[in-house]
């Protein structure tokens, strides 16, 4: 959004209309734009206003507003940067939220900006100055603290400024050296090395020498003995003085304050109400500060022509309501300001700006019962709206295109499913694989080929209606399993309705029933006195038909109702002699395909009714028990937000959570535990050096993260939890980061490796590339384009793991995955779906693997424009047949008649093949299985 106001400052034109950081120094009272090659240098004596821009795929641009103080910036200075962070949020039509940061106390999320660090300059900053040459480099000890971002504070040159505790940087002239406190974490002591990258490649132009000094050993190394000679000689450093930091209260009371301006109309009834209710008031000379009277805090407090102070103990915020003027804005921050100068306040507490409707996460979280209603953004809804109008009336609406959902793995694998059934498994025949009970509980093994082995996949399924015992059983199983396997498996615990996209990707198609097989199930509803609702194949059912392709599709059964009905979908209602497809008003040509192929599944032989949403007869409506109303509106799509990336710490019994923003592949640390939340399901990712010893306990840590539910999103406790293990993950979750498979498969602890890596010796540590079966990329493509995978009986694959990652949130990972002139890959998606996954290796620079057009790889023609395809590949009809004793492998089992010739289809079908494929489709399966072709 490009600032247009007439009152706002010529500096800020064109502000916020592109993504990324935009910088302002102030200088002589007024705002001079930092050029990006400047971006992270800040000087003391300065204040700066940062702005943060990120364009979404859908929806208006998102910003954030920080306004830096340097330590020796004068008042007049700092008071005109919070001035001017207010007029640009006004200018950008107060959507912003606003952070005041002081030297060496920023927040996280400011420091995520400049990574590896900041290291702010002595002195003023000129838009004029020119290179200073031929001074003499000056010495500089620095303390780093802070484990995923860092905190650098310049100190005494002296050997009383080092202690056991932090970590310390020493910049000389011709060598850097890392002195590490004995007491540091290891975390700490990596991130300082990022920074010792940093100083080396800005300050010394990548040429001088690293050394590394380890608190207490000294003996022996030449390096040591100079660090120490630098200070006059080896002493011991004294103890360390208890922190003077005060450890805060887990729980601290946390005050709400009205701000009124002292000459604001409604001063005095302020007072008179003050009085009345004995609240405390603080005055100062800017306005005055109430304290409500109230203990628990509810949305209903916040007045939107008020604006309040809410005092957390290191943290305030000011929220701002809509209605306030821009000068009462400006009276709430100063008394905020004077309030922490006349109380005595740690320079350390963080001021946050708030306007009404873009509360922060934090600031929810002190309140009870914050709304979690999302609004849907107005245009989308506009646009909804009126397609759904323009179909009520019986026009064609093209749709605009959704995103495809990739797979990102080889869904071509191995699937192995048990049932939970009392206190042991029964494995699962393949027919019965894809037909799961909503009363019974599962655990499926998928087994797909990465790169020089096979990949292991668990999933502990449990259904809405399960009983208890089932559901423990089925945790319990699925970890004896998976320690019996070999390798690092990723497992997963999805709970019925809420299943991750990946989920029904690996089985293509699912079939979810009514009722349950399971013996305590059983046991359950008969002690209960319950019907059995266990759908047979020949009572009434009604089902809803989900899903985004052939590749993911679902049918649901649901209840025999009417109310079970929605527009915006397509149901098969089966009865005993009859079945009806009923095509929602708001559905689409999409689901419309997938309804046809659900009905080849369920029910085959009954020729459909088909019926439009309505147009219903009698009939349709008796068979679920009478007319009733159903939701007719269109299901809006909640836009799914970036993921957040969060630490877990599980010291001494405490379960503490920290964000880390703007994250990346190095903020993986291998001695932590972390939660990647992505909304729809969350991934705990265990550290190869972390505590957590199993994954029961990952498990365990992962429902506690939802409990705690730290963004205030609403997370329910049912959100698939994925578990993944360093060195194993899996392509759909790396897909969040720039992916570097070298830096995934290093030994060593996080300092050893990132030492590794300052020193140039990163390939000793390397273990064999993984997760790099993905055959065809962007670069490997003749045309650029980006290329579908083909499967090797020749049918294109839609929504192959090798077409571009969708969504706005993911990252491609493509140019680090084929580095090498010829990497090994596997033979992508050859066999049935879930066949072998042991599949033949090809050098992705063969001429075997180079792309083809579709036609020509295939071997496929259109059948006379009818949009089936005919087999150019030819096979006779005993290994075509589902019985056959040496049956073809490689080919598409749902087309077999395709790869009939001429001859053989008109001798077994006694039509042509145009004939054939202008038939129903119901029409077209009953002759195939008549033929064992189905």
């Amino acid at each position: 959004m490009s600032l247009h106001r007439k009152d706002t400052d010529s500096a800020f034109e064109g502000a916020g209309s592109k993504a990324g950081l935009e910088i302002w120094c102030i200088e002589n009272l007024r705002l001079v734009p930092v050029p990006k090659s400047s971006h992270g240098k800040f000087y003391t004596g300065n204040a700066y206003i940062v702005l943060k821009t990120v364009l979404p795929k859908t929806g208006p641009a998102q910003h954030e507003i920080h306004y830096w103080l340097g330590n020796d910036t004068n008042k007049v200075d700092s008071a005109f940067a919070s001035d001017k962070a207010l007029e640009l949020d006004a200018a950008l039509g107060s959507c912003t939220v606003q952070y005041r940061e002081l030297q060496g106390l920023e927040t996280g999320k400011f420091l995520s900006y400049f990574k590896p660090c900041i290291i702010p300059v002595e002195g003023l900053y000129s838009s004029h100055q020119g290179h200073l040459n031929g001074e003499t480099y000056k010495f500089s000890l620095l303390t780093c603290k802070g484990d995923h971002v860092v905190h650098i504070k310049e100190v005494p040159f002296s050997r009383s400024s080092l202690n056991h505790n932090d970590v310390f940087i020493l910049d000389t002239a011709s060598k850097i050296f890392l002195f590490s406190g004995c007491n540091s974490s290891i975390q700490e002591r990596a991130k300082a090395l990022e920074v010792v990258q940093y100083i080396k490649e800005n300050n010394h132009g990548g040429k001088c020498e690293v050394a590394t000094i380890e608190d207490g050993k000294f003996v022996g190394d030449s390096d040591v003995g100079e660090f120490w000679s630098l200070f006059g000689g080896f002493a011991p450093i004294p103890r360390d003085s208890p922190s003077s930091v005060q450890k805060q209260s887990d729980a601290p009371s946390v005050k709400l304050f009205w701000c009124v301006c002292l000459n604001h109309p409604g001063f005095k009834n302020a007072i008179s109400i003050s009085f009345g209710l004995h609240l405390k008031t603080q005055i100062t000379t800017q306005g005055k500060l109430c304290q409500t009277g109230t203990d628990s805090l509810n949305k209903k407090i916040l007045e939107t022509d008020k604006c309040y102070m809410l005092d957390c103990g290191a943290e305030i915020f000011v929220w701002m309501g809509r209605q306030t003027l821009i000068s009462e804005r400006k009276t709430s921050i100063s008394a905020t300001e004077d309030f922490l100068r006349t109380q005595g306040r740690s320079t350390g507490t963080h001021l946050t700006f708030l306007t009404e409707g873009l509360e922060s996460n934090i600031f929810r979280s002190y309140f009870d019962n914050w709304p979690q209603k999302v609004e849907p953004k107005l245009y989308e809804e506009g646009r909804e709206k009126v397609a759904a109008i323009f179909k009520q009336q019986g026009y064609e609406v093209k749709e605009l295109p959704e995103e495809d959902c990739e797979p990102f793995i080889n869904c071509r694998g191995t699937l192995k499913v048990w049932r939970v059934n009392g206190d042991e498994l029964s494995l699962l025949p393949v027919p019965e694989q894809t037909k799961f009970y909503s009363g019974d509980c599962y655990v499926v093994q998928f087994t797909y080929p990465g790169n020089e082995r096979d990949e292991n996949l668990f999933y502990a399924w449990i259904g809405r209606r399960s009983v208890m015992e089932d559901r423990r059983d089925a945790i319990s199983h699925m970890n004896a399993i998976v320690d019996s396997t070999k390798g690092d498996p990723v497992l997963a615990q999805a709970v019925e309705d809420k299943e991750p996209v990946q989920f029904f990707l690996i089985f293509q198609t699912l079939i979810i029933f009514k009722g349950g097989m399971s013996k305590r199930y059983k046991k359950f509803i008969a002690e209960k006195g319950i019907t059995d609702e266990t759908y047979d194949g020949i009572k009434t059912a009604l089902f809803r038909v989900q899903g985004t392709s052939p590749q993911n599709m679902q049918a649901i059964e649901v209840d025999l109702v009417s109310s079970s009905l929605n527009s915006s979908y397509c149901y098969i209602l089966q009865t005993e002699t009859f079945i009806f497809t009923w095509i929602g008003s708001l559905s689409s040509t999409r689901d419309h395909d997938l309804l046809d192929r659900m009905l080849e599944l369920i029910n085959p032989t009954l020729q459909p009714i088909s019926v439009r949403e309505g147009s219903e007869p009698d009939i349709f409506w008796n068979a679920l028990g009478g007319k009733a109303e159903y939701p007719k509106a269109k299901e809006m799509k909640q836009c799914v937000e970036d993921p957040h990336l969060f630490t877990l710490n599980t010291t001494e019994g405490d379960f503490k959570v920290k964000e880390i923003y703007n994250f990346s592949q190095d903020d993986l640390t291998t001695e932590d535990v972390l939660v990647l939340d992505c909304h729809r399901e969350i991934y705990v990712w265990i550290g190869c050096h972390s505590s957590v010893g199993s994954k029961q306990e990952a498990l365990t840590l992962g429902l506690k993260f939802l409990e705690m539910d730290v963004l205030v999103e609403g997370l329910s406790l049912e959100t698939p939890i994925y578990i993944v293990t360093e060195g194993h993950e899996p392509p759909f979750f790396t897909r969040f980061f720039e992916w570097d498979p070298s830096k995934a498969n290093m030994h060593g602890n996080s300092f050893e490796r990132k030492l590794a890596i300052l020193k140039g010796k990163p390939h000793n540590l390397e273990v064999p590339t993984r997760n790099s079966w993905k055959a065809y990329s962007r670069e490997t493509t003749p045309d650029g384009l980006r290329s579908k995978s083909v499967i090797s009986n020749g049918l294109g694959r839609s929504g192959s793991p090798a077409s571009s990652v969708s969504g706005s949130n993911s990252k491609s990972s493509t140019n680090q995955l084929f580095s090498s002139p010829t990497p090994i890959v596997r033979k992508l998606f050859s066999g049935s779906p879930h066949g072998s996954a042991d599949e033949s290796l090809v050098s992705a620079g063969s001429p075997a693997a180079e792309p083809r057009s579709l036609s020509q790889s295939a071997g496929f023609i259109q059948a006379d424009g009818s949009g089936d395809c005919v087999n150019l590949l030819i096979y006779p009809y005993e290994r075509l047949s589902v019985i056959s004793s040496d049956p073809v492998a490689g080919i598409d089992v749902t087309k077999r008649e395709a790869y009939l010739s001429d001859e053989d289809f008109q001798d077994k079908f006694g039509m042509t093949k145009r004939a054939f494929y202008e038939l129903p489709k119901w029409r077209q399966n009953k002759l195939k299985m008549s033929l064992h072709l189905f």
